[in-house]
This record gives structure tokens, C-alpha cells and sequence, in this order.
């Protein structure tokens, strides 16, 4: 194990998407979406453990969340467990655990990865990330893993890239686009030069550092301002200054998108990002009508191609539906069409309307 190796695990969502069993206050990252016995963020911590040292993997959070983290991930040393005060999307997030890293090993290289992504091929994945590390590490560049895409998804970002190799698997990324409508998604499959966009990238905790400093002064100033702060005790209140101060801004668009040394590694390990509850569908086995139940206590007449979740202490009896998503806790029985799932954010928002956060 390379002892200048880290992982960043982003585990601040609120994972909407998975209403209502994924709450504001216990969001989906700590659940068993798939009913394998693990949560998200578990099966992501074993991945990058099995790779790199434990003391070097850090799970970033809000400060809600650091409890569960804990009580979840028991073997990751509590220092390594960073609370965010605010949620300000991915950008302020990097900028953080860069910083913090560079404070601490000025050789750093480090993975940043989201919590609640299913990988199926972990030998695969480890090679592929390792390959990236290293590359990271002799070059100043940015490598992001790109998934071989299977059918023209309008729910995910493209990454198109140069076909000459910079070395061998490692690509010169030309444009990102963000989740395009079905027409161009499907002209981006027919062209063969355009990869689904993981949201996994790898750099040098330098480089990226470096990168705000040129694409986005305003943060690195806030950060460096601090940056004798991190790792000792005034950490936390150096933070607290910081974030109420920062643009609420995506990596992709404060860095990934204006960097001219962005590189691609073409993957297909499994990857799915478990987005919604259709992509959950696609990932659990199915009875021989084609339905997907994440539960053990269901009964199934005359209905097909449903996704079924709910808790095993109350029989679920589904008679006459297809293509449905039915999800039931104790509080909230939701019964929505599979091709509606886009909009369970919108319904999430009138729940909220008409009945306040009880039920969110």
C-alpha cells in the first residue's frame, strides 16, 4: 500500500431521489438500498480499504451525519470523519480535504469518490484507480473515470475524449456535457468517443490547490487564509468561517470543466451511480415477472416489472400493477410509476408543502 495514497468519500447528500426511505435525517448513503446486509457507504469503504491504507481513507460529511459515519464505519479513525457545517455542493468540499491533505503530506494523491455508488468489479476498479494514482502522481494533471456507456442515459454526464492515448487507458478529456436530451445522448453513443461521467476523479492534492488558485481565487484565498488551521484544534472554527463565505458550486464546474490537463480512463467495473429507484431495479435480481423486491416479506399476484421496497416486520401483498415503484416505511406509503421517477424530487417538494418536514 502507498502510504501517499488517499481516498476523499462524499457522504453530505440527502439522497432525495430515494424518498421517503431516504430522509434528511438518515439519507440514503446509510442504507441497505439493495438489501445485501451493508450500507452504500460501508461497501465503499471496504472497496478503497482493500487498496489503501485505513488512516488515509476520509469520509467527508455534514456535521448531522457524523455520529452515523461513526457508528457505521467503526474502524475509521474519528479525526477522519469531516463535518461540513454547510452543504455548498462539491467544489468547497475538495477544496477542504485538498488542503487538509497538503498540510499534512505534501506528496498526497487522493481519490475523491461518492459514498453511494455501487461497483460490482472491485479488482477491476482497484487496478483502474491504482493505474490513476500513480499517473497523478508523476504528472500535474486530473484523471476522472469514465464508464463505457450501454444505452443512450439522458440522466448522466459525457465525457468526450481524444482516441490517441496519452498513455496506455489514459485519454485527453475534449468536453464535458451535462445530462443531454435523448437525441444528442444517442448521438453521443453512435460516435464512440463520449463516456458516461462517474464522478470519481483523482488528482495531487497540490495540483487541485493549484487549480483554485487559478479558476477560482476567491475560494483558494478563503482556504489559504486558514490553512495553518487544519489538523490541529482550530480546525473546526477555521471551517465555520470559511464555508459561509463560499460559492455553492459543483467540482466539475469550478475545475474539471476549465482545466487544460483533464485526462480520461475509459472503465466498465460494474459501475452504477444508484441515482433513483429505477437504478436500484436495474442492480436486484428479479422474480420471473421481472419484479425487484428489496424485502422478504412480500406476496406478488398478477404483477410484473415492479420495484418493490419495505420492511420485513409488515406483509406487502401487490396484486394488478406493472412497471410500478412501490416503497413503504412506517411512516410513508409511496405507489408511483416507474417512468414518473424524475419527478419524486418535485413530489418530495409538495409533501413538504402541504405537510412540513414531518415526513422528509
Amino acid at each position: 500500500m502507498n502510504q501517499h495514497h488517499y481516498v476523499a468519500i462524499m457522504a453530505g447528500g440527502i439522497g432525495s431521489r430515494f424518498w421517503p426511505k431516504s430522509r434528511t435525517g438518515f439519507p440514503k448513503q446509510f442504507l441497505d438500498i439493495l438489501n445485501t446486509g451493508k450500507t452504500l457507504i460501508q461497501w465503499t469503504f471496504e472497496r478503497y480499504a482493500s487498496f489503501m491504507p485505513v488512516e488515509n481513507i476520509y469520509v467527508v460529511t455534514s456535521e448531522e451525519y457524523k455520529d452515523i459515519v461513526a457508528q457505521q464505519l467503526p474502524s475509521i479513525p474519528k479525526e477522519n470523519i469531516i463535518a461540513e457545517p454547510s452543504r455548498k455542493n462539491t467544489a468547497p468540499c475538495v477544496a477542504y480535504i485538498a488542503f487538509k491533505l497538503l498540510q499534512k503530506d505534501p506528496e498526497a494523491a487522493l481519490v475523491v469518490a461518492p459514498s453511494d455508488h455501487m461497483i460490482l468489479d472491485g479488482e477491476g476498479f482497484k487496478k483502474i484507480a491504482t493505474t490513476a494514482l500513480n499517473f497523478v502522481a508523476k504528472n500535474a494533471s486530473f484523471i476522472t473515470l469514465g464508464i463505457q456507456p450501454t444505452h443512450p442515459n439522458t440522466g448522466y454526464g459525457y465525457i468526450q475524449y481524444d482516441t490517441n492515448a496519452k498513455e496506455k487507458d489514459i485519454y485527453k478529456v475534449k468536453t464535458f456535457t451535462e445530462k443531454p436530451n435523448l437525441e444528442i445522448a444517442k448521438s453521443f453513443l453512435a460516435s464512440g468517443d463520449f463516456l458516461w461521467n462517474a464522478g470519481i476523479f483523482v488528482w495531487k492534492a497540490k495540483d487541485v490547490v493549484d487549480a483554485f488558485e487559478q479558476y477560482q481565487p476567491e475560494m483558494f484565498e478563503l482556504f489559504d487564509g486558514e490553512k495553518n488551521n487544519f489538523n490541529t484544534t482550530n480546525e473546526k472554527e477555521a471551517i465555520e468561517r470559511i464555508y459561509p463565505l463560499c460559492t455553492n458550486v459543483s467540482i466539475d464546474f469550478a475545475i474539471m470543466e476549465k482545466a487544460k490537463n483533464v485526462y480520461v480512463i475509459p472503465s466498465s467495473f460494474g459501475w452504477s451511480d444508484l441515482g433513483t429507484w429505477n437504478s436500484a431495479y436495474d442492480n436486484l435480481e428479479k422474480d420471473a415477472m421481472g419484479n425487484a423486491l428489496a424485502t422478504e416479506n412480500v406476496i406478488i399476484i398478477d404483477a410484473k416489472e415492479c420495484m418493490v421496497s419495505a420492511s420485513p416486520d409488515k406483509l406487502l401483498l401487490l396484486q394488478g400493477l406493472e412497471d410500478f415503484i412501490v416503497v413503504d416505511t412506517k411512516d410513508v406509503l409511496m405507489i408511483c410509476k416507474k417512468e414518473k421517477e424524475q419527478a419524486i424530487k418535485e413530489y418530495v417538494a409538495e409533501v413538504k408543502k402541504q405537510k412540513g418536514e414531518k415526513y422528509l
